[in-house]
């Protein structure tokens, strides 16, 4: 997936302290190893990302920190195996925005069948009791461990993670102080979903099971140019609409269409760098009806109309 991000409000784009910002001062660090943020061993809290361009496969495994939380933010839609003390909790694809919580000294591996780009938010036990006391206004009663392993798929969660995206790719000079402030925000999100939520009901919707959900990758995929309905997404899960709808967004946290318009965008982004198309053919190409319709919601997406994209990727080329 390739999809950017609008400016926020605030943005520095062109000044020139943002040139002068050196690697060292950059709050987020590239990840040279898997899960390895390469932060001071004092820090509480570090940021990290692991990005990869190549399509091939690659595996990946890390023992666990014994003194930090991993928070994994996927920014990117992507394909993966992932497993968790042994057991796999994920074998397909991942949509942008989805997280992951790693206690510490938990054993994972990781399987990325192409192209990747993960946020990792490091915690400490002192931020963990910080976010905790601030939120239920006591200090916890002992370690605050995050035990729950299972994807989370949270509207807030994913906002939080692109701002730090954009704030890393864009406006370096936001520094560390915008780092911390949104890396405390996803921890207590986390910890308030944790401790909060009530029990789910043992009649909640079931989640789609993943070799439905293959089906219906697969399907979208081969069909982008095509029209395409709920009732055909839902025939290629073998199911009804209003099962199939319900369950889809339990597994990915997107409506059907939604995840449709992504894919269509995702596509798009990929033929305007690979080809000369013009942006009319890009647009037929990826199932819009005209360049009209296709640069509105590529724009909504983007931040940028496709043209615009295109040059400032060529430009940073």
């Amino acid at each position: 997936m390739m999809l950017s991000l609008p400016n926020l409000p605030g943005s520095v784009d062109g000044l020139d302290a943002c040139g002068r910002l050196s690697a060292a001062h950059d709050p987020i660090n590239v990840e040279r190893a898997w899960r390895e943020p390469g932060a001071a061993p004092q820090a509480d809290m570090a940021l990290s990302r692991w990005t990869r361009q190549d399509a091939t496969s690659v595996a990946v495994s890390h023992d666990g920190s014994d003194r930090w939380h991993c928070i994994g933010i996927s920014l990117k839609c992507t394909s993966l195996t992932f497993a968790h003390a042994g057991r796999v909790l994920v074998d397909g694809r991942v949509t942008a925005g989805a997280a992951q919580v790693t206690a510490p000294g938990v054993h994972c591996e990781a399987d990325f069948h192409g192209a990747s780009d993960v946020l990792h938010l490091f915690a400490s036990q002192r931020v963990l009791a910080e976010c905790y006391e601030d939120l239920f206004g006591r200090p916890p009663s002992g370690d605050v461990v995050i035990d729950d392993p299972r994807l989370i798929r949270d509207p807030a969660l994913e906002r939080l993670s692109q701002a730090l995206a954009v704030s890393h790719t864009r406006d370096g000079a936001l520094g560390k102080v915008f780092a911390d402030g949104v890396s405390l925000a996803i921890v207590s999100r986390i910890i308030a979903r944790h401790f909060s939520l009530p029990q789910r009901d043992a009649r909640r919707t079931a989640e789609l099971p993943s070799w439905r959900m293959r089906r219906v990758v697969e399907y979208v995929d081969a069909h982008l140019a095509d029209p395409i309905g709920l009732a055909d997404m839902a025939k290629s899960a073998g199911l009804t609409r209003m099962h199939f709808a319900a369950q889809f967004r339990h597994a990915t946290g997107l409506r059907p269409h939604e995840y449709l318009m992504r894919r269509r965008i995702e596509r798009a982004q990929q033929l305007l760098l690979e080809s000369r198309h013009n942006v009319l053919d890009v647009a037929l190409s990826t199932g819009f009806r005209s360049q009209a319709h296709f640069t509105t919601v590529f724009k909504r997406f983007v931040g940028q109309t496709p043209c615009c994209w295109r040059t400032s990727v060529h430009e940073q080329r």
